[in-house]
């Protein structure tokens, strides 16, 4: 039961007393490094870990060390697992969160969503307080649900049995709007070439998608004992739920705050909308939160406002759309902001994590904040304490809108370092020429439409067809970026694809539609028209603001078969970065998964996958002293749009083999392990010695262990060695004798379960 595991919790001050028998003293953030408890490892988002014994130099060596197969096809798959505690956790595309033991793949228990929805990218996880066991938090559609972390149960004391209704409410007419703009939303765009007619857009249909006006999109930010989460919603639709920022209570579900993302009258900033803030849709929060936890601030990267690519009915820079929003966390108090795109007509919404790093420049060090956005590789680098740029951001002007009634921005903020590196507009001279049969189609294609690009920032355009660089996947998108703190390196990766379109009359509340939106420009291969590199990796100095190296990204093997040198794709996932100076990312349309050097870019190793990894991987150190890495292998997703393959979706764990020595699990169905909670499944592992211990008591002593013994670091190489009944009993005896305060039956049933579950190696 949820709070059964505070029974048996011990006073703070002996806690210490017993991290301190075990003759080590650390501190929690290194702690954390063998495990990796959030998407982005840490409530900054630097996607860093410690781990060093994958390096460089044996890199090589790495193979597939288990794989667990969801057994849900599909197209798309942006999961990052987490490992709390020795157990990893997923969400589903299709729904549900899975446990996992770490070291196996092997499934330890399942949890099906009760309400229509999908989880997305990662699980949430809130570490309990001296009243309150841990909980796991993940949304489903408008819902925010809590499980139990050991037997996946849904929390009863929490909001509605464990289920959270945070829809932010909708105005009258939102349902309205947002169906009448279905058949303008992102998924199922076609494609229309020189032979054929222009490319319409299908609506997204799927479950928690936009067209359902609004569903969590991303796990919550953890702040203390807040869940701050933002957003989904129809981002064309002018009329609809809001995607403002709102903290509730782990532990009751209770609203505590909510930022207005549109200020309405009286508020900061309320005049920048002009008359169109009132049941504006949008702006959402559909990326990554994060928190600076000691500092007490949170960082808000907003989408754009409703009714995306047109905005004659809100003039104005249109605050806080397209921004990074820095709030008090405990509050939700306002404490600054900075805008990436004014007045946004370009699907340019901020989507990846804001990175929490430190700059040492001009002999000043300085906490800041460094966001890649999707117009062109652009990375800003902003104090953190005032959103004032490190480097400086220039105001440009900008292609005016050709759109009747529209006033676009005359200016847009560009970073002069580091210095946008991807291209940022295209003539027809620009036109690739990689192979003869893409340059003719896309040729003609220009011609046909009579397509232009003025530059970066060009608006679409309702007297031809308009080429508008970088897309709607960017530039950079939700995979973010990773920071090595050792070189001071920022790496990112961006796709170089352009997306087309035409701006007609609209019906209703829309005054102008794009009726090409979300085409991407590429041929009938999907090789994009412009000249390569179409994806790239790039390391950037945060203490220089110079790009220190950057290299294509991902190959097309049938190019490559023609000796034609890598192009690079278009790629939807993140990369991290380890204390040994590697970066891994998958991401790519060649579903490969990659291992780079940090210092100069080589690629130095790459997995075939069944599938391309459209996610951010993860690293973690097991019990058994091997660290692994894993990645979410699922499809291409929106870097293939159009396509009808469906590829299976497998979380695949690399280690070195010389240290893989467990063989592949069996398949959930063949463990009959889909609803067993951990204790119960290592009852099941054949390892334990003595006399059998039931899955209760295990459960019991599972329980007091992680609550008390994970806190010490030596605990680390004391399990992965191993012990007998004999040697685990003398070493809990010490610890009381150190003055941890206890009781028989307590002491008994820790050595109980460290007997049971770490025998001495063979």
């Amino acid at each position: 039961m949820a709070t059964g595991i505070h029974k048996w919790m011990w006073p703070m001050h002996r806690r210490l007393l017993l991290t301190m028998a075990c003759g080590v003293s650390v501190t929690a953030a290194t702690l954390a490094q063998n495990d990796w408890k959030t998407y982005g490892n840490d409530p900054g988002h630097t996607r860093f870990s410690t781990l060093t014994q994958i390096t460089p130099q044996n890199v090589m060596r790495l193979t597939r060390a288990w794989e667990f197969d969801t057994k849900t096809p599909g197209r798309k798959w942006q999961n990052t697992a987490v490992v709390i505690n020795n157990i990893m956790y997923i969400t589903l595309q299709n729904g549900g969160v899975v446990a996992l033991e770490p070291e196996t793949g092997r499934e330890l228990w399942r949890f099906e969503t009760p309400v229509r929805g999908r989880s997305v990218r990662a699980i949430a996880y809130w570490p309990g307080d001296a009243d309150t066991a841990p909980r796991l938090l993940y949304g489903a559609n408008d819902k925010l649900l809590e499980l139990d972390p050991l037997t996946g149960r849904l929390i009863e004391s929490f909001a509605n049995g464990g289920i959270l209704d945070v829809h932010p409410g909708q105005p009258p007419g939102a349902a309205t709007a947002a169906r009448s703009t279905a058949n303008d939303s992102e998924e199922g765009a076609a494609r229309g070439g020189p032979g054929g007619g222009r490319g319409g857009r299908g609506g997204r249909g799927e479950p928690g998608g936009f067209g359902s006006g609004f569903s969590i999109s991303s796990p919550p930010a953890i702040y203390k004992n807040l869940a701050i989460l933002g957003g989904s919603e129809s981002e064309n639709a002018v009329v609809g739920p809001s995607g403002d920022p709102q903290a509730f209570d782990v532990k009751t579900g209770k609203l505590l705050w909510r930022f207005h993302l549109v200020p309405r009258p009286g508020e900061r900033n309320a005049g920048t909308w002009g008359g169109g803030w009132k049941d504006r849709g949008g702006p959402a929060v559909w990326g990554l939160m994060t928190v600076d936890t000691e500092r007490g601030m949170a960082f808000i990267p907003t989408g754009n406002p409703g009714g995306s690519v047109y905005g004659g009915d809100r003039p104005g820079d249109n605050l806080y759309a397209t921004s990074i929003v820095a709030l008090d966390a405990a509050t939700g108090a306002y404490k600054w902001h900075f805008q990436t795109t004014h007045h946004d007509l370009f699907d340019a919404d901020l989507a990846a994590a804001p990175a929490l790093i430190d700059v040492g420049h001009n002999g000043k060090h300085t906490p800041a904040v460094a966001q890649i956005t999707k117009m062109g590789g652009m990375l800003f680098i902003l104090d953190r304490m005032t959103g004032k740029p490190i480097y400086p951001v220039e105001e440009r002007k900008v292609p005016a809108s050709r759109v009747p009634g529209e006033v676009s921005s005359p200016t847009q903020p560009f970073p002069t370092k580091p210095a946008p590196w991807p291209r940022l507009g295209m003539t027809k001279a620009d036109i690739t020429t990689v192979t003869p049969e893409s340059n003719t189609f896309c040729s003609e294609w220009w011609e046909k439409e009579h397509m232009y690009n003025d530059g970066p920032y060009t608006p679409y355009g309702a007297d031809a067809v308009t080429v508008v660089f970088s897309g709607t996947i960017g530039g950079g998108n939700w995979g973010g970026v990773a920071f090595d703190p050792q070189l001071g390196y920022l790496f990112v990766n961006t796709s170089n694809l352009a997306t087309i379109g035409h701006m007609v009359p609209g019906n209703g509340v829309e005054k102008y539609r794009n009726e090409l939106s979300y085409t991407r420009f590429w041929d009938e291969n999907k090789y994009p028209c412009q000249q390569p590199p179409w994806g790239e990796l790039v390391a950037a100095s945060v203490n220089t603001g110079d790009i220190a190296w950057k290299v294509p990204l991902g190959v097309y093997p049938e190019l490559i078969a023609r000796g034609i040198p890598p192009t690079g794709t278009p790629n939807l996932g993140g990369p991290i970065a380890t204390a040994s100076g590697l970066v891994f990312i998958a991401a790519t349309k060649d579903a490969r998964f990659r291992a780079f050097d940090a210092k100069t870019g080589k690629e130095l190793w790459y997995a075939q996958l069944e599938a391309a990894g459209g996610a951010t991987p993860m690293t973690f150190m097991g019990r058994n002293g091997v660290q692994y890495v894993v990645i979410a292998a699922g499809g291409p997703g929106d870097t293939d749009r159009g396509g009808t393959v469906t590829y299976p979706q497998k979380l695949v764990a690399f280690a070195l083999a010389d240290r893989v020595t467990t063989p592949a699990p069996a398949t959930a169905a063949e463990s009959g392990a889909r609803t067993s909670p951990p204790a119960a499944a290592i009852a099941q592992r054949p390892q334990s010695q003595g006399a059998p211990v039931s899955a209760e008591r295990l459960e019991q002593g599972r329980q007091l262990t992680e609550t008390f013994c994970t806190t010490c670091h030596g605990m680390q190489s004391e399990t992965a060695a191993g012990k007998t009944p004999e040697g685990w009993q003398a070493t809990v005896e010490a610890m009381v004798g150190m003055g941890a305060d206890a009781t028989d039956e307590q002491a008994k049933l820790i050595v109980e379960y460290l007997s049971h579950t770490f025998p001495p190696k063979k």
